[in-house]
């Protein structure tokens, strides 16, 4: 979540909009980050817990590497947006959990590292959270060890390179390809590009953008998916033919927010926000969960993180452009994400809804906090 790469271009924010954004900052500040340090945190056993049932109960389940990373970003991000708690010491609680999940091999976290179904969330994924979160201590307290922690977690990814660009699910798989812990490496890759000098970081943002640009925008729809062949083609299995739209409005964030973004990679990820505009939201304002390769519906349930990615990535196209569509879509999905807040413990939320409109009723994940508060980061811009 780094300073956006250029200055709003259209008109300031339309009051509907900054009273939407009043009301889910307020809810952000005055129920979730406390319910989710006073509850969410295992103060005792360390790090965060994975989920809290609906009455605010922890569950006792395996921690993922993930959580313990996002809950460290969120609460870095905390103080700056104006929450009054001890978001220094949710921080500090959160990293020292990612620093004990250092293996011998020097990757982080206990998931399984082969066998089972690979879905691009995975061992990649939890890698680039682990920048993500070492990023956030960084630009809270300049440590030079934390610098020196990512460097090395860099150098070891190495492995996972792949030669056309971006990184592979894990050390010599060559098939599938996924999109999804590619983009998160792009975020992580702006993030320490932002509290550091060291070159590297700009350049291996560079080359995530060009990879999203280049490979992974698929020139006969504009769209972005998920999986690919071994050369970052379209991969011929029909299974892997889908997309999530709530990954093309955060890709087009990212090309958004990034600071070395040109005239064409805006173009680009307008693109690709009027596509999921036209393509990924349901006639009540929903963004729906997946497409498949013709750009038509094969799930039209809806995740709460997607309605975070379609705040964020409306809001910062209509601040570059002053559509005042684009500012109308930014309402509509607060509403959406409201919806989804709606819980009898304020601060906590459901994570699922079918098409009828009915919800799940299930714990709450940790990890969509992330998503929230990213959200949050982009409303608190627009005053």
């Amino acid at each position: 979540m780094t300073p956006a790469n250029a200055e709003p271009g259209g008109a300031p924010a339309p009051e509907a909009v900054r009273a939407a954004a009043r009301r889910l900052l307020g809810w952000f500040l005055q129920s979730a980050l406390p319910i989710w340090w006073e509850r969410g945190a295992d103060v005792a056993g360390g790090g965060y817990f994975d989920r809290l049932a609906l009455d605010g109960v922890p569950l006792d389940l395996p921690r993922r590497m993930r959580v313990q990373a996002r809950q460290t970003h969120v609460y870095a991000l905390a103080q700056r947006l104006g929450w009054t708690g001890p978001a220094a010491a949710a921080h500090r609680h959160g990293l020292a959990a990612v620093l004990a999940g250092r293996g011998e091999d020097g990757l982080y976290g206990a998931l399984p590292r082969s066998g089972g179904a690979l879905d691009g969330m995975g061992l990649l994924y939890d890698q680039a959270f682990v920048l993500l979160a070492l990023a956030a201590g960084h630009a809270q307290t300049g440590d030079a060890a934390l610098d020196a922690a990512a460097l090395a977690l860099l150098d070891r990814l190495a492995d996972f390179a792949h030669p056309l660009g971006g990184y592979a699910e894990r050390p010599g798989l060559a098939t599938p390809l996924f999109a999804n812990p590619n983009m998160h490496l792009f975020e992580a890759f702006q993030a320490w590009a932002a509290t550091s000098a060291n070159p590297v970081w700009r350049e291996r943002a560079a080359s995530q953008a060009e990879l999203a640009q280049e490979r992974l925008v698929d020139p006969e729809n504009d769209a972005l998916g998920e999986r690919f062949g071994p050369d970052w083609s379209r991969s011929v299995a029909r299974a892997d033919q889908f997309l999530w739209p709530g990954h093309l409005y955060e890709w087009a964030w990212l090309l958004m927010d990034w600071r070395d973004a040109d005239a064409a990679t805006l173009v680009e990820a307008l693109r690709l926000v009027e596509l999921a505009e036209r393509t990924g939201v349901d006639a009540a304002g929903f963004v729906i969960f997946a497409l498949d390769e013709r750009l038509a519906p094969i799930d039209r349930g809806a995740r709460l993180w997607a309605q975070t990615e379609r705040i964020r990535a409306c809001a910062r196209a209509a601040a570059l452009t002053g559509d005042g569509a684009l500012w109308a879509a930014t309402v509509q999905a607060c509403g959406a994400l409201k919806a989804f807040l709606d819980t009898p413990t304020p601060g906590l939320w459901r994570d699922w809804r079918d098409e009828t409109g009915a919800f799940r009723e299930e714990a709450a994940p940790a990890s969509s906090l992330y998503h929230i508060a990213g959200a949050m980061v982009e409303l608190a811009r627009l005053g």
